[in-house]
């Protein structure tokens, strides 16, 4: 899909016009929309469907007419029936006419721009476009961030019952994607020091305070995604020892029992051996079967006194 936007008077207004100036944002453009913008600012048209390929790596690729961005942002999908993290590329490319966006999916990095939600927003003035875009993808790696730390904690919360598969299966859910972050967070900050140091495009003295915004907002992001990531290994290996602990706990029981009922099965197999009554204790005694059976309660209440003892139950 195709949109074309321009501002005018300290407003975005959508346009079906070319302009000098506008905003073009392709969203999951389809083959023939991509070769229509390729042919009309005589882009490549690898270029213009670099950003849709999920694998493409952060760049700047400075061209004779044209430069080409591509960052990663951040992106909501639906792993293991629940949603989850992960990094989409982001293109934008800059002409002399127009600023143009790629990306495979909507995004909402690009709707505040679209609603108008950002201070001091212009299509005409490339560079300062591009630091916002960038400065408001930082701020949403920040939320998503949060996020992920809030389920990390409901999860900790829900450790002292029964840990099922489903607990592990979203902690390593949880280490993806902050894997996925750290690695988008550290190729940004290379794009921001590259487009820092690049000098074809005009810029406003304006635009160095919104420059070290990003530049803060992009390093506490990161700062972020390694304390969240040393937390949660903390948080798995709490994990890996609670369940560990009750396989202990519940083998000891286990060995206790089997103790407990083997002290049974050995006298009464001792009693049960085809040797001359004459010589067996209490085969000639009244009630000698009932004393036999409360010595072998009283030998297994010993025994499950000194193994309550020993915390073995």
């Amino acid at each position: 899909m195709i949109s074309k936007y321009i501002s005018e008077h300290g407003s975005l207004k959508e346009t079906t016009e070319n302009i000098s100036g506008m905003w073009i944002n392709l969203t999951a453009p389809s083959q023939e929309e991509t070769l229509e913008i390729s042919k009309q600012f005589d882009i490549d048209l690898t270029d213009v469907r670099a950003a849709l390929d999920e694998e493409e790596s952060s760049r700047v690729d400075v061209n004779d007419n044209y430069v080409l961005i591509i960052f990663d942002i951040p992106s909501v999908e639906i792993r293991h029936n629940q949603e989850a993290y992960t990094t989409i590329p982001l293109g934008i490319i800059w002409t002399e006419e127009a600023t143009i966006t790629v990306c495979s999916a909507e995004t909402p990095v690009l709707k505040h721009f679209v609603t108008n939600s950002i201070r001091d927003f212009t299509t005409k003035k490339q560079v300062r476009f591009t630091y916002q875009i960038l400065y408001r993808t930082s701020t949403l790696y920040q939320s998503y961030l949060r996020i992920i730390d809030r389920r990390r904690l409901e999860m900790e919360e829900c450790m002292g019952g029964a840990t099922e598969d489903a607990d592990i299966i979203n902690l390593h859910e949880m280490e993806s994607n902050l894997v996925y972050f750290d690695t988008s967070l550290r190729a940004n900050r290379l794009i921001v020091d590259r487009l820092t140091r690049y000098s074809g495009v005009k810029k406003f003295p304006e635009d160095q305070e919104l420059l070290d915004d990003l530049i803060i907002e992009n390093q506490q992001a990161i700062e972020m995604t390694q304390i969240y990531r040393d937390i949660l290994k903390g948080t798995r290996e709490l994990m890996t020892t609670i369940i560990n602990n009750r396989l202990n706990n519940i083998m000891k029981y286990l060995a206790s029992i089997t103790i407990v009922m083997a002290i049974p099965t050995i006298i009464s197999g001792l009693f049960g051996m085809n040797v001359d009554g004459r010589w067996m204790p209490f085969a000639t005694t009244p009630y000698g079967f009932g004393i036999i059976c409360g010595i072998t309660a009283l030998i297994c209440a010993i025994v499950l006194f000194v193994l309550r003892k020993r915390k073995m139950l």
